[in-house]
């Protein structure tokens, strides 16, 4: 036998749930409790108190028809007394013996009647006066053949209902148990159920919540803002009138975007105010992480909706089923019952008169069970109407955004909605406090208190610098946004911004004078108009790399004073048929522009600029730069890069830039270069660099070209170089590296005024007297060669600081290089073995540096 505890376990929820319980829920849980401890009850008394009791119905002396009398009462009123001193049953017995059996089911005949004694003599005259005659009629039926009357008449004459009545109402009532909270139990739906609450918790009960709210209150006026010191007492007041004022004053910058609506934020004051400690604000950001989490996973689906809406229709179409079979049975219990078993070969009776001594207490349970039935299931009817009345898949968070500054809390759907709906059943102050967790502006506003807190101005100015060109640098990486002791740094020059998704510049920017300089990588930084302004007046190089066009922020192309622009990132929109680069008419000041993208056409927004830039660079990813048709308006342009752009010649729009000083062509597919001799037009042409493509010949017409200093053929298919190149008596630096070159031309003596010779990775095995007349060598890169001997002739070069000899075929170095006086160890680029070759003053002499920068360096 189970106790009653047991069984209500099944009823039994874990405590942190009940905010899932609606107040009908709870109420259909009492019930189902009180239905519970009355088919106990019932069963109890049925297990341990439940009998039948019959008499046989004996046929009347006066009316000898064999009736059916109405009951006991009026069988034994009718028929007159019969003794009962002589009479005998079939077994030859007296029936006084069967008296004994017949007290024990009949409790109307007096107990000393039914024993008198056996001795059959007639008691004296004092004694019947004391004793009265029995009463009872003879029935000629012994103990046990009652016992198995009132067995057989207990399972034939009694009701089926009056039997199973309490099994009957445990089963239902587990039913409808384990029917209200079977949500709870599913396992595809008790895991959300179980997350929720825990998240619904942790959200109610993080301090986060309850300061991101205060700061609410805090922004409803100027008046709030100069109290900061007695912001402690807000939090209990958030809920009230007094808030309804808030949204005007800070939404405006949430629902806005751009520089020009944020500049109103108390940005230095509220963190003050709202200050975590680390391991709170550690938390909350971990808990906008799983809300946001959560919320995609339990948005997909309406499975939880759907699996109550299917437990309540269950519990009321039950409901309707307990009450019809039910109420049909109430009559059918009753104490008194005929019963005809077909024993009478037994007993000698056909008919018998029973009475059931629990069918009133069964009839006032059964009638208690169906009044409980009957309010439960009133209660699953208001249940349905509650779940059809209003859309329960859809959450709004109006009345939070009214009350508070996070107008950005989205609405949402399906099983999420649903679980925010059941816990407003129970207290709205939970969806108040978990909208806080939903607002991206709160989120913002704890990673900045938090980062606030972390980076302070003494840790950034651990993190400054100074970059190769001498400046203070401080480059910020993956941040949830700027600190605001950045703006504090003001003698940066270089301020670095990379990851960091939620920048937003402040007015503060303005006390740094000296900032020149700002990288942007895959940072949509938003400015505020006071830093907007200041940014236009100093900012003069800026650098943004992005993913997509549309990541640029817009206040970029407003920078008036800007001198140098890099831009790294897709430029081109959907589909390739348009560049998504804005006008660049406002930059009226920009001198170099830098484009690495995946152009098929020099964008026409170029030519906004095309007056005043001076430097043009557009860096490929590979793919094809067909139209440059925009290239011939740009004729100031002085240096031109086009890298990477599957090139396979040189593009005749350039021979429209008189200005050009320098053309950078590197990385191309470029075979030929015939047009070269078009280059002789461009009088300012200085520098050519067709480096990385695929040239095997240079023309001779290149000495049309009189003007070039700087010449770089390196990583081509060279076989050798024409005579025509050493006619260009301005060259100063030839870069013929990575090629198949064997033979240096003795006519390179011609280069007087070469400063700079590059021939690494080629096959010479033999270098030229001649060579070494170029007595203004100051560079000369002769490694990974065939080059068997270094000539003596190489001590001409005084000038000589740096000589790579590393990967040839040398033995020994000549005892000439001391009279290079320039060159150092740090300058030779040889293997160690033939350092040691050299006498020890060259060596000596070579060495004198090697302290020398350390020196310095301190």
């Amino acid at each position: 036998m189970f106790t009653l505890a047991e069984v209500a376990s099944l009823n039994d929820i874990q405590p942190t749930y009940r905010i899932l319980k609606p107040w009908w829920d709870v109420f259909m849980d009492y019930l189902a409790v009180v239905m519970l401890m009355v088919a106990i009850f019932a069963g109890t008394m049925q297990l341990t108190k439940d009998q039948v009791v019959c008499l046989p119905v004996l046929p009347s002396p006066v009316n000898s028809k064999a009736h059916t009398p109405p009951g006991n009462a009026g069988v034994t009123s009718d028929i007159p007394k019969i003794e009962a001193a002589t009479g005998q049953d079939q077994d030859g017995r007296t029936t006084s013996d069967s008296s004994f059996g017949t007290s024990a089911v009949t409790p109307d005949i007096p107990l000393r009647a039914t024993y008198p004694r056996t001795d059959f003599t007639v008691p004296n005259q004092e004694a019947r006066k004391e004793k009265k005659d029995p009463t009872g009629r003879k029935t000629n039926l012994d103990f046990q053949q009652y016992v198995f009357i009132n067995q057989m008449c207990y399972h034939l004459a009694l009701p089926w209902y009056s039997k199973y009545f309490p099994y009957l109402a445990l089963i239902h009532t587990i039913i409808l148990m384990v029917s209200s909270n079977f949500w709870f139990k599913y396992p595809k739906t008790c895991s959300k159920v179980e997350h929720f609450v825990s998240i619904l918790g942790k959200c109610f009960e993080s301090p986060w919540t309850t300061k991101a709210l205060s700061e609410t209150a805090c922004e409803d006026s100027e008046e709030n803002k100069q109290r900061m010191t007695g912001a402690q007492t807000l939090p209990k007041h958030v809920s009230t009138s007094s808030d309804e004022g808030s949204p005007s004053a800070s939404t405006p910058m949430i629902n806005k975007t751009g520089f020009k609506f944020s500049a109103e934020k108390p940005v230095i004051e509220v963190p003050s105010m709202t200050i975590l400690d680390k391991k709170d604000g550690e938390q909350a950001k971990a808990l906008f992480e799983k809300v946001r989490k959560f919320r995609a996973h339990v948005e997909d689906s309406d499975l939880i909706y759907k699996l109550y809406v299917v437990q309540t229709v269950i519990k009321t179409a039950k409901f309707i089923f307990i009450l019809c079979y039910t109420a049909n049975f109430v009559n059918a219990i009753s104490f008194e019952h005929v019963c005809k078993p077909k024993v009478e070969h037994l007993t000698g009776y056909e008919v018998f008169e029973c009475t059931h001594n629990m069918a009133y207490m069964l009839k006032k349970l059964l009638i208690s069970y169906i009044s409980i039935i009957c309010v439960y299931g009133f209660i699953c009817l208001y249940t349905l109407f509650w779940l059809f009345r209003i859309p329960l898949k859809e959450y709004s968070f109006e009345k939070v955004r009214e009350e508070s500054s996070f107008s950005d809390i989205p609405d949402v759907k399906n099983d999420f909605a649903f679980l925010l709906h059941m816990v407003d059943q129970y207290d709205q102050l939970y969806s108040k406090r978990f909208g806080v967790f939903l607002s991206e502006v709160s989120e913002n506003k704890l990673r900045e208190i938090s980062l606030n807190h972390e980076w302070t101005f003494e840790k950034l100015r651990q993190h400054v610098s100074r970059n190769a060109q001498d400046k203070q640098e401080l480059h910020l990486f993956m941040l949830s946004g700027v600190p605001d002791a950045v703006f504090d740094l003001t003698d940066l020059d270089v301020l670095k911004l990379e990851l960091i998704p939620e920048a937003k510049i402040p007015a503060k920017i303005s006390q740094m004078t000296n900032l020149q300089e700002l990288h942007l990588c895959h940072c949509p930084a938003k400015v505020e108009q006071t830093a907007f302004s200041f940014l236009r007046d100093h900012l003069r190089c800026l650098h943004v790399k992005f993913t997509d066009v549309a990541e640029i922020p817009a206040w970029v192309y407003l920078l008036k004073n800007l001198r140098e622009l890099y831009l790294i990132g897709n430029l081109n929109s959907e589909n390739n048929k348009m560049i998504g680069l804005e006008s660049l008419r406002e930059l009226r000041h920009l001198k170099i522009l830098h484009v690495k993208s995946n152009l098929t056409k020099v964008p026409s927004n170029i030519t906004d600029v095309a007056p005043h830039l001076t430097k043009l660079v557009i860096h490929n990813d590979g793919t094809k730069l067909l139209v440059l048709n925009s290239l011939k308006k740009m004729m100031n342009v002085a240096e031109l890069e086009l890298q990477n752009c599957e090139l396979e010649r040189i593009p005749h729009a350039i021979f429209s830039l008189s200005n050009l000083q320098e053309l950078d062509l590197k990385s191309n597919n470029i075979r030929t270069i015939e047009e070269i001799i078009s280059f002789q037009h461009l009088k300012r042409l200085t520098c050519l660099k067709l480096w990385h493509n695929k040239i095997v010949t240079i023309p001779p017409s290149i000495t049309h070209v009189k003007n070039l200093e700087s010449l770089y053929f390196s990583n081509n298919k060279l076989e050798s170089l024409p005579v025509a190149v050493f006619s260009l008596q301005k060259l100063r630096c030839l870069d013929v590296s990575y090629n198949n070159i064997s033979l240096i031309p003795i006519e390179i003596g011609l280069l007087q005024n070469l400063q700079h010779l590059h021939i690494t990775g080629n096959k010479v095995d033999i270098l030229p007297k001649q060579l070494f007349k170029c007595v203004k060598l100051r560079t000369l890169n002769l490694g990974q060669n065939c080059i068997a001997s270094l000539p003596e002739k190489i001590g001409q070069l005084s000038q000589l600081t740096q000589l790579e000899l590393k990967g040839n075929c040398l033995d020994r170095l000549p005892a000439q290089l001391g009279q290079c006086r320039m060159l150092k160890k740090s300058g030779l680029v040889v293997e160690d073995h033939l350092f040691d070759t050299l006498p020890l003053e060259v060596k000596e002499a070579l060495n004198q540096d090697i302290n020398v920068p350390f020196a310095n360096g301190i």
